[in-house]
């Protein structure tokens, strides 16, 4: 009976796997193991069915009883929701990562040169390397801190760049998160979730580790605090629990071992930050701040804000606290801006992009406009400064409604839309239904880079899997799930 079920695990997960022309992680064109999945097979295939759906079942309840959960605006069943895991990890042998690491630095490091850049001398402007009226119309470019020098010249502490990998394998960057990325939380607990489940798997394959990702981020905004500061006070700043990410706020706080506080539980005076406590007012010197510009300090930015502190700018322009991200990093968001990124890197770093972009057209050029307004049923438009998957359209599965409704937005607001072709975003075995079958589903990575005194990349990130037959979408908004994500030590 043992042998029965574990043979209809095997030949569920493989006998009747189908490519379907994408590429796939764990399988080559021939339908074989790759190499650095080897050994997974090895000790995966040791599992009986049985086994299998209770390690599934365990982990599911897990999730639910620790609230592993994402909030979703606007959803009328609810808006907490336990976020899907799979239990088929991605595996990223160590050759790859090395060179995933080494394009991932030279990004950030090209992106926090361009901020410093265009808040003071703005020389890639006047060289005409980008055309300024792409960054001074930008919705997120501060003009209020032109000028202004942020704690150790660092613009982006922490950032998720989005990778896909296209029908050849290649890796493609399909965007920067340099405002509030989102997910290292379900990074670290997939990986815990791994580990009770498969403890000798890790073991015996030698997986890169993750945990230490809370002490990165805190040794970071150590660094950033303000001269003269020798025991910091740090908090993680929220704009409460109807965030959709409030689950991770008080995770990494926890784990941290900081205070996570809301705009009311913070006040200025003086040009100083403080914090109420049950023992009176502390003063607070780095904000790690999980909201964005508009939100931060009603008397410099959106005044119908109640979710930031009034004064807080003020603070910050003295020196008296650090915030990460630094504020006026939503520009380098701005996916116009992701754009000219290969030729950030060219100008500051005279070098070439290791990772390069996908493919894109600016509708406000007016070649590119005119191409994408006559094939927008061929190509995905997005929004410049929208995420989590919408105000996006995807051509090739929208209806006429949809793709009219586009042609007019672009039309109206050009600056606000760029266009791509649709990529086949690489694919991965995942169990798709209560009786452990397994069909190819798309997937992406978002690695997570903190820059502080060095650049640290946690090895790995968070694989995005889209559940829905077909689907090319991720976000968790719009039914994705993911899975662990391992880095072998050596190439297997």
């Amino acid at each position: 009976m043992p042998t029965k079920s574990k043979t209809q695990l095997i030949r569920r997960l493989l006998g009747h796997y189908e490519s379907n022309g994408f590429f796939d992680e764990m399988l080559d064109a021939e339908g074989r193991i790759r190499p650095h999945y080897r050994q997974f097979q090895e000790l995966f295939q040791t599992l009986t069915t049985r086994e299998f759906e209770h390690k599934r079942q365990s982990l599911d309840l897990a999730f639910l009883r620790q609230g592993i959960t994402f909030n979703v605006y606007g959803d009328s069943a609810g808006a907490e929701k336990i976020f899907p895991f799979d239990l088929l990890p991605r595996v990223i042998p160590n050759t790859e990562w090395e060179m995933l690491e080494r394009g991932l630095s030279q990004r950030i490091t090209a992106l926090n040169l361009f901020l410093r850049d265009i808040y003071h001398e703005q020389k890639i402007l006047k060289d005409g390397v980008i055309p300024p009226s792409y960054v001074l119309s930008g919705k997120h470019f501060r003009r209020e801190f032109v000028n202004f020098n942020v704690p150790k010249d660092i613009y982006i502490h922490i950032c998720g760049t989005d990778l896909i990998r296209d029908d050849k394998g290649r890796y493609l960057v399909l965007e920067d998160n340099g405002r509030c990325p989102s997910g290292v939380s379900y990074v670290l607990e997939n990986r815990r979730a791994m580990k009770r489940a498969f403890p000798a798997m890790f073991e015996g394959i030698g997986v890169q580790p993750v945990e230490n990702y809370p002490q990165e981020l805190l040794k970071m905004l150590q660094y950033i605090a303000p001269g003269g500061v020798a025991d910091p006070t740090i908090v993680l700043l929220t704009p409460g629990a109807y965030n959709s990410a409030y689950f991770e706020h008080t995770y990494l706080a926890r784990q941290m071992g900081i205070e996570i506080v809301e705009g009311r539980d913070l006040l200025v005076r003086d040009a100083h930050v403080f914090m109420r406590t049950t023992k009176g007012l502390q003063p607070v010197h780095v904000i790690y701040r999980r909201m964005d510009d508009d939100f931060l300090d009603p008397t410099v930015f959106r005044r119908d804000s109640l979710l930031g502190v009034p004064g807080i700018v003020h603070a910050y322009r003295a020196g008296n606290v650090s915030l990460a991200n630094s504020i006026g990093t939503g520009i380098a968001d701005d996916k116009v801006m992701y754009y000219f990124v290969p030729r950030m890197i060219k100008y500051y770093l005279d070098q070439e992009p290791l990772i390069p972009n996908v493919p894109t057209y600016l509708a406000s050029e007016a070649e590119d406009k005119k191409y994408i307004i006559e094939n927008l049923n061929k190509l995905v438009v997005k929004a410049a400064n929208e995420s989590g998957g919408y105000g996006m359209l995807m051509g090739p599965k929208a209806s006429k409604m949809e793709i009219e409704g586009f042609r007019k937005k672009i039309e109206s607001e050009p600056r606000n839309y760029i266009a791509q072709p649709m990529v086949s975003l690489s694919r991965h075995p995942t169990c798709v239904d209560e009786d452990n079958y397994f069909e190819g589903r798309h997937i992406d990575l978002r690695p997570y880079i903190i820059y502080g005194e060095e650049i640290v990349i946690v090895p790995g990130g968070l694989t995005r899997v889209a559940l829905r037959k077909g689907s090319l979408v991720v976000n968790s908004s719009q039914g994705g799930g993911s899975k662990d994500t391992w880095v072998l030590y050596g190439d297997k």
